[in-house]
């Protein structure tokens, strides 16, 4: 007879680092960095005023920017991240996505906290990951302080996967 009174606590830990400027980080991230503040000059968001930009870094050294695109029948727009995801998977279909980073603020100003990806991006980039077989690293921008993750479990505990 099993007794369901037996309960173990278990712990999710999440380790990360926090720069205070893109100056602080290694050259490669900094580059990622600065091509996610000015993909947000590319935004359209007329209605959000939110302008969210992001750089993926593929296994050849390419990056491609993405910026959100609104859309007056919500929801039919899209997030800066899988944007960018999208196009970098389109345009180098058998590279994999190393690192990502994300930026953001209103009217095109980047805000004081790191740009956090809602669930849908940190899904989409699980499944980059996933696909890839290694992880990628996941770069949030502010202008007080800058997260990074070495891979999007560390963002997605616990990720979905239909296997």
């Amino acid at each position: 007879m099993t007794n369901h009174n037996e309960m173990t606590e278990k712990q999710i830990n999440i380790t990360y680092q926090e720069f205070r400027t893109v100056d602080e980080m290694i050259p490669e991230d900094r580059e990622l960095a600065n091509e996610a503040i000015a993909a947000m000059n590319c935004a359209y968001a007329p209605y959000s005023h939110f302008h969210v930009g992001a750089a993926v870094r593929m296994s050849n050294g390419q990056i491609v920017r993405g910026s959100n695109q609104e859309n007056a029948a919500f929801p039919s727009g899209l997030c800066a991240e899988r944007t960018a995801l999208f196009a970098a998977g389109a345009r180098y279909p058998d590279k994999d996505a190393r690192s990502i980073a994300i930026a953001g603020g209103v009217y095109g100003r980047l805000g004081i906290e790191p740009c956090t990806p809602c669930g849908a991006c940190r899904q989409v980039m699980a499944q980059y990951q996933t696909k890839a077989g290694k992880p990628m690293s996941v770069i949030m921008i502010g202008s007080s302080r800058i997260w990074k993750f070495e891979k999007v479990d560390d963002i997605l505990p616990l990720i979905f996967d239909s296997i």
